[in-house]
């Protein structure tokens, strides 16, 4: 998607959940919409289906920088393969590279995670890879360039990122593999990811 320019921490308000991709910092002092009417806005129930789905589908959509174009070429995708598919989306979408490098915690969010891999601070399986979106398979190995070491060990000293069971990381290498692929016990955050499916379904 286009870069972000404006603040992380109200989108993640307006969604009402925290998106840890996208930020850092917590909705926790002011869980409320923004805006004036903000603190009374949630206790509305009678959203629309409509609304619902919408919902869902920008959570993932900020949370992994994604254009809309993106976002339906992966629900397409989700569709035509074997098995659940919204499992089999949120694994598409945990396998872009650019999540990975973030969930190993060599970038302290999506968007820097992106940064590095578009600058050509990342390699696949010993080769410099800078496409953001590349899909990785079980067993790819990634590794931080050297002349990124420091950023990578400066984001891994702070804390950064999500480790998952399905990914293994050698904190002294800088590297990170693949092991598996997300099951339907994973969900990045509070999501429910057949409110996505539903919501393209409709305009394919």
């Amino acid at each position: 998607m286009s870069r972000l320019r404006g603040p992380r921490l109200k989108i993640m308000r307006a969604l009402g959940v925290e998106l840890p991709g996208l930020s850092r910092k917590s909705i926790e002092k002011r869980p409320h919409p923004p805006g004036q009417h903000g603190p009374t806005a949630r206790k509305r129930s009678n959203r629309s289906d409509y609304s619902l789905r919408l919902r869902e589908k920008q959570k993932v959509r900020f949370n992994y920088g994604l254009s809309e174009r993106q976002l339906r070429g992966l629900v397409e995708d989700a569709t035509r393969l074997k098995g659940n598919t919204g499992v089999v989306l949120i694994q598409l979408l945990e396998r872009r590279l650019d999540n990975v490098v973030f969930r190993a915690g060599f970038a302290r969010t999506i968007p820097g995670a992106r940064q590095m891999v578009t600058h050509g601070h990342i390699q696949v399986n010993g080769k410099a890879v800078d496409r953001a979106s590349y899909r990785l398979r079980r067993g790819d190995v990634i590794s931080v360039a050297t002349k990124s070491r420091a950023l990578a060990q400066s984001a891994l000293e702070s804390g950064a990122g999500m480790l998952s069971d399905w990914i293994t990381v050698d904190k002294e290498g800088l590297k990170a593999t693949m092991t598996a692929f997300p099951d339907e016990t994973f969900l990045p955050f509070q999501l429910e990811p057949r409110l996505i499916i539903e919501h393209y379904s409709r305009a394919m």
